[in-house]
């Protein structure tokens, strides 16, 4: 799938918005553990007037957030995970706010941190939807707990509310920008897919998961056939938008967790997680099948595909992948318009083979 492609999950609509959470929580994991600190040390200082048992919600909180770094990179719906753990710290700070003074609330300020963490992971709708959460939650801790109080030194709620506003709209901001450079940076301009950029990343984290569960992955090596013939006789300019048309109907057929990657020229691969061999075959014959009948700009093309698949422990990139390019020229081969499944054999030689190369640079 493209990374801008809808996948009716409202969290993350695209593998792109997903990416963005995992990396998100790694990049803030050092400032959270010092401002996790930072709250302990607050807490226990301020014990003797506030109470021991905010030092039991603090505890929580902590569990929650490592909860989180077993999970978020294991879970197929890291998001989850990470709304989850945000929405939980801000309940918890919800309640030693309303037990700790409610409008009074030395820990009232405090309530903005999990927008923030929001905006710095998430799309503008889900921020949105926190910001809201977040104000009902200080209403209810300051004026659902003494409205005569509030009402009558309202400052430090009003301070809170505005602090809210500034501190997301900042994070908002900077991590919008960051994300147009993102984009930039691991899209390919040309057809909206993945680029090379994020495949090693992304099939590290399927690496794992599936070795995890045993659960197979396969690739498809897919090449335009003929396509040197079309720049040549039509030009570069009807040769890219032959690109995008395969493109688009690439992202119309595969499902959400199915991914898309244009390693260059003509060339696509596409990952199927906890895909097997007789079920990627379908997928391969389907998109060749759809390429014969797409006609891009009007023209007659066909697509080769080499498939590979691994299985738990066996899924290795460098393997699979040199799997799936020898099916791809045994495609190309015996007359092109055609898929070719590496055999389990092959597959493990070819695994075996990268191993001894890897080994040979590393000596």
């Amino acid at each position: 799938m493209s990374a801008r492609q809808k996948t009716g999950w409202w969290l993350c609509p695209t593998e792109l918005d997903r990416a963005r959470v995992i990396d998100g929580n790694d990049r803030v994991r050092v400032i959270r553990m010092i401002g996790s600190i930072a709250v302990g040390v607050a807490l226990l200082a301020s014990a003797p007037w506030v109470g021991w048992w905010t030092l039991v919600l603090f505890a929580l909180a902590t569990l929650n957030f490592v909860n989180v770094e077993r999970r978020i990179h294991t879970s197929p719906r890291p998001e989850i995970v990470s709304a989850a753990a945000i929405v939980i710290t801000l309940l918890l700070l919800s309640v030693g706010v309303a037990f700790s003074g409610g409008p009074q609330s030395p820990a009232l300020p405090w309530m903005v941190l999990p927008s923030a963490m929001v905006a710095a992971r998430f799309r503008p709708r889900v921020v949105v939807a926190a910001l809201v959460l977040t104000i009902v939650l200080i209403l209810i801790s300051t004026i659902g707990v003494d409205p005569r109080s509030t009402f009558h030194d309202p400052v430090l709620l009003i301070a809170t509310l505005a602090l809210l506003a500034g501190v997301v709209s900042i994070v908002w901001a900077l991590e919008d920008a960051e994300l147009h450079h993102r984009g930039e940076a691991i899209l390919d301009p040309l057809t909206g897919l993945f680029n090379r950029n994020t495949l090693l990343p992304r099939f590290i984290e399927i690496t794992y998961q599936a070795r995890l569960s045993g659960q197979p992955v396969s690739l498809l090596l897919c090449d335009v056939d003929n396509f040197k013939a079309i720049n040549d006789s039509c030009g570069h300019d009807r040769g890219d938008a032959v690109l995008q048309d395969i493109a688009y109907e690439l992202r119309k057929q595969l499902r959400s967790f199915e991914l898309a990657y244009r390693l260059g020229g003509e060339e696509f691969l596409i990952v199927l997680p906890g895909i097997g061999s007789a079920d990627a075959q379908k997928t391969a014959e389907r998109l060749r099948a759809t390429m014969e009948q797409l006609r891009p700009t009007g023209m007659q093309v066909t697509i080769s595909l080499g498939l590979s698949t691994g299985l738990g422990e066996s899924v290795d990139y460098e393997g699979l992948f040199k799997a799936a390019d020898e099916a791809l020229y045994e495609a190309k081969r015996t007359g092109r318009n055609r898929v070719v499944v590496a055999s389990p054999k092959a597959t493990r030689l070819a695994a075996a083979d990268a191993d001894e190369q890897a080994l040979r640079l590393a000596v």
